[in-house]
């Protein structure tokens, strides 16, 4: 289990109880460490200053009682925003349809980096669409994956502001 895990292991209770769910965990910085957690609403609405605030706090009260990171680091709680990371094969298929930029491990087809349009999932892997064919991109090789801001993904994220 990686440290991300663990951590996500210790804190999904408590934010999950507070109407959240996580979407990632990093350990940033070399001198200052930073501890970022990232969530967004369960309920879909968008995430508040509030929201962070109060995630922090209770993040934080779990952090001290458990203590599981050894030094001083901060505790940063952010949304994921509009160009959001892709982390979980639920993120690849909930954003079907909108533009992606993928970065894998390992080479396929010669290529490393790819940016298309998502469709999804097929099996093991993330279906994308690009320079007029699909791709398909092992989950278990995807070191980094983020929406890209268009006008689509811009155009939804105002209608989900409206809720």
């Amino acid at each position: 289990m990686g440290f991300a895990d663990r951590i996500a292991e210790l804190i999904a209770p408590t934010v999950e109880g507070l109407g959240y769910t996580l979407v990632r965990i990093q350990m940033v910085g070399s001198q200052r460490m930073r501890l970022q957690v990232m969530a967004e609403r369960q309920d879909g609405r968008p995430m508040l200053v509030d929201d962070c605030a109060d995630l922090s706090r209770a993040v934080s009260a779990v952090l001290d009682v458990e203590d599981p990171i050894a030094g001083s680091y901060t505790l940063e709680v952010s949304s994921p925003g509009i160009d959001r990371p892709l982390v979980r094969r639920e993120d690849f298929e909930r954003f079907a349809g909108f533009e992606a930029r993928i970065e894998v491990r390992r080479p396929v087809d010669g290529r490393r980096r790819f940016r298309g349009r998502l469709l999804g999932c097929a099996g093991g892997a993330v279906r994308i669409a690009m320079d007029g064919a699909e791709v398909e991109l092992p989950f278990a090789e995807i070191a980094k994956a983020k929406l890209v801001i268009t006008d689509d993904l811009l155009a939804t994220s105002g209608e989900q502001q409206g809720r």
